[in-house]
């Protein structure tokens, strides 16, 4: 697909911003009148727009992704959401699988989910919202990032610590992202993630630096914890391509 000039896109912005002003001009009748079709014609004219430009601009195989997210959130949590706005990151060779944080989504709530749909056991103690931080979270907005297209996590990274990774500077999953994975793969396969191996997820600490894992045990998902300084060849980080490693908070 042929990227847009500069150009185009600034001639594409002044039309639905020309077209948010009328908009506003529409509103402030209403207020008066009481009359509303002005303004869902208004609406609806902007919204094609918009539409318009997403199959102009935005991949094909890329757009699909998102409707299957949207779809996906309607499913296992009743929640209908657009996220023909979210900010992707650009994709790099390797990274096939997106992932969609929704806004608000918490690490225990979707530990809470996993274990509606399938065995877990919680080897941290307490809530996992109080218990855990991460590079990246959904409470101020939605994000996505990019991991690669495996069931076990990534033999790149085998034998690498959490301080490995983070003196190497790689950004990887955090606890709340491995858990959306998990459950996103559940929901498509009937199987799950990392049956052989465990992830460390290296974008989430728990107190004195020990980090968060995840991995499949014979019949259930367990949820544990590791040294910072912890490495073995079933110990491995899923990398991940985000717009920007803290730009998430």
């Amino acid at each position: 697909m042929q990227k847009p000039t500069c150009l185009q896109l600034k001639v594409h912005l002044a039309e639905i911003q020309s077209l948010f002003r009328e908009f506003d001009l529409e509103l402030g009748k209403v207020r008066e009148t009481r009359q509303t079709e002005g303004l869902l014609k208004m609406q609806k004219e902007i919204e094609e727009k918009i539409e318009k430009l997403q199959k102009e601009f935005i991949p094909k195989e890329i757009r699909e992704k998102i409707k299957d997210w949207q779809n996906f959130y309607r499913e296992v949590f009743q929640m209908e959401i657009d996220f023909s706005h979210i900010k992707i990151p650009k994709k790099q060779e390797g990274f096939e699988r997106l992932i969609i944080m929704q806004k608000g989504l918490t690490v225990q709530r979707l530990f809470d989910k996993c274990a509606e749909l399938f065995p877990t056991k919680n080897w941290m103690e307490g809530n996992l919202d109080e218990i855990v931080t991460s590079d990246r979270n959904a409470s101020q907005r939605a994000y996505a990032i990019w991991v690669r297209e495996n069931v076990e996590a990534d033999k790149e990274l085998k034998n690498l610590s959490a301080n490995d990774i983070a003196e190497k500077g790689i950004t990887a999953e955090t606890l709340e992202e491995r858990l959306l994975d998990e459950i996103k793969y559940f929901k498509q396969t009937g199987k799950h993630l990392d049956i052989a191996n465990v992830t460390l997820c290296t974008g989430s600490r728990l107190s004195d630096s020990i980090v968060p894992s995840v991995g499949w045990s014979i019949d259930r998902l367990d949820a544990g914890s590791y040294g910072p300084d912890d490495r073995s060849d079933g110990l491995r980080a899923r990398q991940v391509v985000s717009s920007s490693p803290k730009a998430d908070k």
